[in-house]
């Protein structure tokens, strides 16, 4: 029988992966679990098993070839007994990147005559481009390299073993004429009012991403603040203790996210999705948590059973995925199935914002910076204290304003009247 094999989709917000490796050429034998292709995208590179024992019967993209999630992409034969038939002109036969006996005349006569220049149009993996970004190598130095991967492909190894034997002389010299940098500044031609800069493909989908979300859910805040003194005033205490223990800061965002599952506990309609009519609840919370890459956006990675974890346990798993994310090597697994997102926009100085939810979920929580201002206190005095604004904003079709109000009172009131000290 033959199984259809598709693009996986690498994470709840991305579209498209792009196959950096086959593993296998048509006609090769595949165990279960055997690694069929490596894929890549902006944000994550995974590794791909085949989930059935068989022979590869054809693939029908070639490395370097950009597929939208659930198109076809291979084929797997599970029954040894049928004969192979080979390719039959859809698939792309073994060793799918080596140059075309055309492409490599035109090499020779290139390097002959010096008459012709070549382009080099050798893939390289977002990891290995963002690598060269971080350290300043030009993509014309980058193309110079001679990789150990398929059809000389440079992996992360490869690169960093460049670097170690890299002198900034020889980087000069080899980074001339630079490939050019993408701006932020718009050009302008004389006498030109406008500029029109084409989006690259991850804005592309982050586009269509905010668009759907905004048609499929009608999106409302409630927004407060919260007094953030005591807490402010325990972390100063207790962080140099708390990193000797664990190998990494105190956070203020740890307290955020332990407050946000006791919240998801008293109204677990949060935590739920939809479907068509249907109202999907779910025993899991799966806590997601924006990560800043610099350079490289926002990515979403999922702390899976955040219900089962206390304060240290949330911070623990926090840290592997921020850690991961920084070194590109968050896996599908990593990314996928949240049920609710936090996000802090205070890391940016902002005091509000109104984020835009992650589907399938139902609400996102987004806090600002935590700023000195006079309070009116209980007792009518005026006192300077610690404040933070936080936004729920969730779906209106399922989460009606008195739920979503009360679930972020809640979070308001975990922060405010926590035992921090209790917590570890």
């Amino acid at each position: 029988m033959r199984h259809e094999i598709v693009m996986p989709q690498m994470g709840e917000s991305i579209t498209t992966g792009t196959i950096t490796k086959w593993h296998k050429v048509p006609g090769d034998k595949i165990a279960l679990d055997e690694i069929l292709l490596e894929i890549s995208t902006d944000k994550v590179e995974s590794e791909i098993p085949s989930p059935i024992e068989g022979r590869v019967e054809e693939l029908l993209f070639k490395e370097g070839d950009t597929v939208d999630i659930q198109k076809l992409i291979a084929v797997i034969e599970d029954d040894l007994s049928v004969p192979f038939k080979g390719a039959g002109g859809a698939s792309i036969a073994a060793a799918p990147v080596v140059a075309t006996p055309a492409k490599k005349e035109v090499e020779v006569k290139a390097a002959a005559t010096a008459s012709v220049q070549v382009v080099d149009d050798r893939f390289f993996t977002p990891l290995v481009k963002a690598m060269a970004k971080d350290a300043g190598v030009s993509l014309s130095e980058l193309s110079a390299l001679q990789g150990s991967g398929a059809a000389g492909r440079v992996n992360k190894a490869d690169f960093e073993s460049f670097l170690a034997t890299r002198t900034n002389a020889g980087a000069k010299s080899s980074a001339a004429p630079a490939a050019p940098v993408k701006s932020q500044v718009p050009a302008f031609a004389p006498g030109e009012r406008i500029s029109i800069v084409p989006m690259d493909n991850m804005r592309k989908t982050i586009a269509k991403n905010m668009q759907a979300s905004k048609a499929i859910s009608p999106h409302v805040n409630s927004i407060d603040e919260i007094d953030m003194t005591n807490l402010v005033k325990f972390r100063e205490s207790f962080k140099k203790q708390f990193e000797k223990e664990e190998g990494f800061a105190l956070t203020y965002t740890h307290f955020i996210l332990y407050a946000i599952v006791q919240a998801l506990k008293e109204f677990p309609i949060v935590n739920a999705s939809v479907d068509g009519d249907n109202i999907i609840m779910k025993k899991d919370i799966n806590l997601g948590c924006a990560v800043s890459v610099p350079g490289n956006g926002l990515v979403v990675p999922v702390i899976k059973g955040a219900d089962n974890l206390n304060i240290r346990g949330i911070a623990r798993a926090l840290d592997v995925l921020v850690k991961k994310a920084k070194t590109k090597k968050l896996t599908m697994d990593d990314l996928t199935g949240g049920t609710y997102t936090f996000t802090n926009n205070g890391s940016f100085g902002i005091l509000i914002a109104t984020p835009v939810i992650l589907q399938p979920q139902l609400g996102i929580f987004c806090v600002g910076t935590i700023a000195k201002r006079p309070v009116v206190t209980k007792d009518d005095a005026i006192a300077i204290r610690q404040m933070m604004y936080a936004t729920h904003t969730y779906d209106h079709r399922v989460i009606d304003g008195e739920v979503g109000s009360k679930f972020l009172r809640h979070v308001v009131n975990t922060l405010q009247t926590i035992d921090a000290a209790a917590l570890f």
